[in-house]
C-alpha cells in the first residue's frame, strides 16, 4: 500500500530541499594528513559546541564565544587557496563531515545587545553576492528554506564532497525519513575557497521505503531565478578532521569527520 503525504508536509519537504545542502554516499575518501593546529583552540571550540543542539539551545554568549574562537583559527590558520583547484591539495577537503553547529556569522546578529563596532575583526564576506540572494537570517541549529526554517537540532547531518568531479551532496535524516539534495558546483570567479552550488538532485524517502524525487523543483526555480545557481559554501578552516565554513545566508557551520566529535 502507497503511503500519503499531506499537502503541508510536502511543502515543508519541498522548502526543506531549495536553502539546504544534503548528502548521498557514494564513494569513499582518503583525506590527506596534514599537521593539524596546535594549541587548544579546537578542543575548545568542541567542549564550546556540545550540548547545544547543533546550536539550537546555544545561549548567546556562548555562540559569541564560539564565533570569537572561530575566528582566532581562521585568521591563524587560513586554508590553502588551491582546495578547489589543486587536486592533490583538494584531497583534504574531499569525502564526508559530519555537522555540529550552526550560528549566525554576524556577532551582531545574536541577540546579545552587541553592534558591529564592537567586534572589529569579525569576518565579513567579501563580494558575497554571486549573483546570489545574500539576505541573512538568524540561523540557530537551523537552516533557511525559502522562508522556511528546517531544524536541525539532534540529528545527524552528513554533508559530501567530491572536488575532482565538482560535486556536494548533503544528507539529513529526520523522523518521518532522509532527504537528499546536491547537485554541482563551481569555483568562484571572485574567492578562491568558494564553491558555488547548483541544486540539480532532491530525492525524499519515506520510512515505508517510498522515494520522492523533486529534483525538478530546481529547474523551475532556475527559470525564475534567471540562474542555475544556488547557493556558495566558503571555507574558512580545514585540517585533517575539521572544517569551518560560512555560506551565502549568513551562516558559519562546524563540521567534523567523526560524527561524534561533539556530544549532543
Amino acid at each position: 500500500m502507497t503511503r500519503r503525504t499531506s499537502p503541508l508536509l510536502l511543502t515543508i519537504l519541498v522548502g526543506s530541499c531549495q536553502g539546504f545542502q544534503m548528502a548521498q554516499v557514494f564513494k569513499s575518501f582518503q583525506p590527506v594528513k596534514v599537521p593539524t593546529q596546535s594549541g587548544g583552540k579546537k578542543a575548545e571550540l568542541l567542549d564550546s559546541i556540545s550540548f547545544t543542539n547543533n546550536g539550537k539551545s546555544a545561549a548567546p554568549e556562548t555562540q559569541l564565544n564560539v564565533l570569537d574562537i572561530v575566528r582566532s583559527m581562521e585568521v591563524k590558520s587560513p586554508p590553502s587557496p588551491n582546495l578547489l583547484s589543486d587536486p592533490k591539495e583538494a584531497q583534504i577537503l574531499d569525502g564526508v563531515w559530519y555537522l555540529h553547529y550552526t550560528s549566525p556569522s554576524d556577532p551582531s546578529l545574536i541577540d546579545a545587545g552587541e553592534t558591529d563596532d564592537n567586534f572589529p575583526n569579525a569576518w565579513k564576506p567579501q563580494k558575497a553576492e554571486e549573483k546570489i540572494e545574500t539576505k541573512q537570517f538568524n540561523a540557530k541549529g537551523s537552516v533557511s528554506a525559502a522562508g522556511i526554517n528546517v531544524d536541525t537540532s539532534n540529528r545527524v547531518v552528513k554533508q559530501i564532497i567530491n572536488v575532482q568531479e565538482s560535486v556536494v551532496f548533503n544528507e539529513i535524516d529526520l523522523d518521518f525519513g532522509k532527504v537528499q539534495v546536491g547537485g554541482p558546483f563551481r569555483k568562484s570567479d571572485n574567492i578562491p575557497n568558494r564553491a558555488v552550488v547548483s541544486f540539480q538532485t532532491c530525492n525524499i524517502t519515506l520510512n515505508s521505503g517510498f522515494t520522492l524525487n523533486l529534483g525538478f523543483l530546481f529547474d523551475i526555480l532556475s527559470l525564475v531565478r534567471g540562474s542555475k545557481d544556488s547557493g556558495w559554501l566558503e571555507t574558512t578552516y580545514i585540517d585533517s578532521n575539521m572544517r569551518i565554513g560560512r555560506g551565502n545566508k549568513g551562516t558559519m557551520f562546524v563540521l567534523t569527520r567523526n560524527s561524534e566529535d561533539v556530544k549532543p
